[in-house]
C-alpha cells in the first residue's frame, strides 16, 4: 500500500504544480483605468473594454445675468451636441463655478466611448431665439470643469 502513495507522490506534485501554474498565469481581464467608468480593480489584464465619461457645467456672474436682463433675455436654453440640456432664467447666476449636478445648475454629462476626450458643440440661445454664446467644447474623462459664460 506504501508503494501504491509512492508512485502517486510525483503525479500529486505534478497535478498541484500545472493547477498553481495555471491559476496564476490566468489573471482576469477587463478595464484597469481607473478614470474609466467601468474599472474593474481585480482585473489584472486590460482587455480594452473602457469606457469613459466627462462633465461640464455651465455657469455665470451676475454682471453678466445683469448684462442679460438689461438687454431683454429672461430665459436661456442650453443645447449640446444638438440636444437640449437645460432651460434656465438669466437671474439665476453664480459667485464661482458650481459643482456638477449641484442644485439648479445645467451640468451636463457625456459618453466619451472609448475615448479619453472629445469635443462637442454647444449653443445657449435666449428667449428672444438669439444665440448669445456658442463654440466646442471639450469633455475629458473622469472630470468636471466649469464653463464660464461671459456677457
Amino acid at each position: 500500500m506504501n508503494r501504491f502513495k509512492f508512485l502517486n507522490l510525483p503525479l500529486i506534485l505534478l497535478f498541484c504544480g500545472v493547477l498553481t501554474f495555471s491559476l496564476n498565469s490566468c489573471s482576469k481581464k477587463g478595464c484597469t483605468d481607473p478614470d474609466a467608468v467601468n474599472f474593474n480593480a481585480d482585473a489584472g489584464k486590460d482587455d480594452g473594454t473602457c469606457s469613459y465619461e466627462g462633465r461640464v457645467v455651465f455657469w455665470f456672474g451676475q454682471a453678466t445675468s445683469d448684462s442679460l436682463w438689461y438687454d431683454g433675455s429672461s430665459t436661456l436654453t442650453y443645447t449640446v451636441d444638438g440636444t437640449v440640456v437645460g432651460t434656465e432664467d438669466v437671474n439665476v447666476y453664480w459667485t464661482g463655478a458650481p459643482d456638477c449636478g449641484q442644485s439648479g445648475s445645467i451640468t451636463v454629462t457625456k459618453d466619451l466611448g472609448s475615448d479619453k476626450t472629445k469635443t462637442f458643440t454647444y449653443s445657449v440661445v435666449d428667449d428672444l431665439g438669439l444665440e448669445i454664446w456658442g463654440g466646442n467644447l471639450e469633455f475629458t474623462a473622469n472630470t468636471c470643469w466649469g464653463h464660464e459664460l461671459t456677457w
